[in-house]
C-alpha cells in the first residue's frame, strides 16, 4: 500500500501573508510608535491625559503584535490573548468617563493603518498581481475579524467598568468636590458641610497614583491610608479630603497649618512597601489658602503629576511643586517638542543623554546655584575643589560659552535637564 505524503509547503498566497507579516514583525516598534503618535493627535477626547496615553501605547502595541504574529503564522485571531493592556485600557476609558466612540474609533484608525502598512510591504516585494490581490484579501479578512472580535471584548469592559463606576461615584463628596473644581460660584458654608473639610483654610493638593497598567485591584484604600500618613508628616491640621479619579488616580487637599513652610524632607518619604506594589506616587502643590487656593493648588499637583509620568523618576515616590525648578520644568514638560529645540539652542551638546554629560549638567547646576563658588559646590557634590574645577572647563568647554553669558537661561536650561531628564534629552545612536 502506497504511502500518503502531506505537503507542508504554505500555498502562494499564504506563503505572501506570511512574508508580510514577518517584514512587520521585523519593524513592530517603528509601526506602535508612528501608530500611537497618530491615534493621539486624532482622538482628541484623551485631551493629553499622559496616564491615558501611555496605556493607549501599551493597548495598541499589545493589539499590533498579535495581529503582525497572526498573519506570520496563520493564527486565527480567537486563538489569541487578548492584551490585557487593551481592556485596562477600556476600564480607565470608563472611569474617567471619555465616551465609547473613542474607544471604537482607535480600533477602527488602528485596522486602517495595519492594512495600509501591510500592502505597502506587498507592494515592494516582487509578487505576481493574482498572488498579491489573494493575500490583500486574507490580510484584510484576518485583520478584521481580529478588530471585530477585540472590539466586541473591550466594548463588553466599558459598559460593564462604566456602570461600576457610576454607581460607584453616586456620592455627594465626589459630586461637589468636581463642582467646586468647575465652578468658581458656590456656596462655601455649604461645600464644607457636604464635604467635611474646611475650604476657608490653608492646604496641600496631591494627586496619587500607581504606574502599574494591568493594575485590577482599586487602589482607593490604599491611597487613603498612604495620604493619611503623608498629611501626620506636614503636621495636619484635620483629615485629608481624598477622591478617586479612576481604579489607579486619586485627587486629594491636605490642611495644612496657617505658617506652614515647605520642607524637602517630605520628597524623600517612601510612601510604600516594594513587596506592595504597585507603590503609590504623590504629586503635591505648594501650599494655597481659601477656595481659590483648593483649585489652584489642585491645577498645581496636577502639572506635577505630568512631568513625573513624562520624566520617570524610578527612584522618587513624591514630587513637590515647591522643590527647586520643578515648576518651571513642569511647565514646560507640557509641550516637550518646544522644550527639547530651546535647550538645545541653549545648551548645545549638553543636552547629549549619556553618563558623561549627566556629570556636566549636574556639575554646573551645582555651581551656578552655589553662586559660581568651587568651595560650596564642592561642599554640596562631597568632591574636592580641583575635581569641581575640572568638571567645570569640560562643561565649559562643550558648551562653547561663557558661563556668565545669559545665566539666566543656562541655569533655566540645566534645571529643565535635571527634572525632565530622558524625556528632553538627546539620544545618540551607539
Amino acid at each position: 500500500m502506497s504511502e500518503v505524503v502531506v505537503s507542508t509547503t504554505p500555498d502562494p498566497v499564504t506563503a505572501h501573508v506570511i512574508e508580510v507579516g514577518a517584514v512587520l514583525n521585523a519593524q513592530l516598534s517603528d509601526i506602535v510608535a508612528q501608530m500611537r503618535s497618530g491615534l493621539v493627535e486624532r482622538i482628541t477626547e484623551l485631551g493629553g491625559d499622559a496616564a491615558l496615553i501611555g496605556l493607549l501605547g501599551a493597548s495598541v502595541e499589545g493589539n499590533v503584535d498579535n495581529i503582525v504574529h497572526a498573519l506570520q503564522h496563520g493564527i486565527r485571531g480567537e486563538q489569541l490573548e487578548p492584551p490585557s493592556a487593551a481592556y485596562e485600557y477600556a476600564r480607565r476609558l470608563a472611569q474617567r468617563g471619555v465616551p465609547i466612540s473613542a474607544l471604537i474609533r482607535a480600533y477602527r484608525l488602528g485596522q486602517q493603518y495595519v492594512l495600509r502598512h501591510a500592502f505597502d510591504v506587498s507592494c515592494r516585494t516582487a509578487t505576481p498581481a493574482d498572488i498579491r490581490a489573494g493575500a490583500y484579501d486574507r490580510m484584510v479578512t484576518e485583520v478584521s475579524d481580529y478588530i471585530d472580535w477585540m472590539s466586541q471584548g473591550v466594548v463588553a469592559v466599558y459598559e460593564e467598568e462604566r456602570e461600576s463606576w457610576l454607581a460607584g461615584q453616586a456620592n455627594s463628596r465626589n459630586a461637589k468636590v468636581r463642582e467646586l473644581l468647575a465652578s468658581p460660584g458656590n456656596d462655601v458654608d455649604a461645600a464644607e458641610a457636604t464635604l467635611g473639610y474646611r475650604l476657608r483654610g490653608r492646604h496641600i493638593a496631591v494627586v496619587v497614583w500607581v504606574d502599574q497598567h494591568s493594575t485590577n485591584q482599586d487602589q482607593l484604600s490604599r491611597f487613603t491610608k498612604a495620604t493619611r500618613a503623608l498629611a501626620e508628616r506636614l503636621h495636619s491640621t484635620g483629615p485629608p479630603l481624598l477622591v478617586g479619579v479612576d481604579g489607579a488616580t486619586a485627587w486629594g487637599w491636605i490642611p495644612v497649618q496657617g505658617d506652614y513652610c515647605f520642607d524637602p524632607a517630605v520628597t524623600e518619604w517612601n510612601t510604600g512597601s516594594r513587596q506592595e506594589m504597585p507603590v503609590p506616587r504623590f504629586a503635591l502643590s505648594a501650599s494655597e489658602v481659601g477656595l481659590d487656593g483648593f483649585r489652584n493648588a489642585h491645577h498645581q499637583a496636577l502639572q506635577v503629576q505630568h512631568l513625573a509620568l513624562q520624566a520617570q523618576h524610578p527612584k522618587r515616590t513624591v514630587l513637590s511643586y515647591e522643590e527647586p525648578g520643578l515648576a518651571l520644568a513642569a511647565l514646560l514638560s507640557q509641550q516637550l517638542d518646544a522644550t527639547r529645540s530651546w535647550l538645545g539652542t541653549v545648551l548645545g551638546d549638553l543636552v547629549i543623554d549619556d553618563e558623561l554629560h549627566q556629570r556636566h549638567r549636574e556639575t554646573l547646576l551645582a555651581f551656578l546655584r552655589h553662586e559660581g563658588s568651587y568651595t560650596a559646590t564642592a561642599e554640596a557634590m562631597v568632591m574636592h575643589k580641583n575635581s569641581i574645577k575640572y568638571r567645570i572647563a569640560s562643561a565649559q568647554k562643550v558648551l562653547g560659552r561663557a558661563l556668565l553669558e545669559d545665566r539666566l537661561s543656562l541655569e533655566a536650561a540645566l534645571t529643565v535637564c535635571h527634572w525632565l531628564g530622558s524625556a528632553v534629552l538627546r539620544r545618540v545612536s551607539s
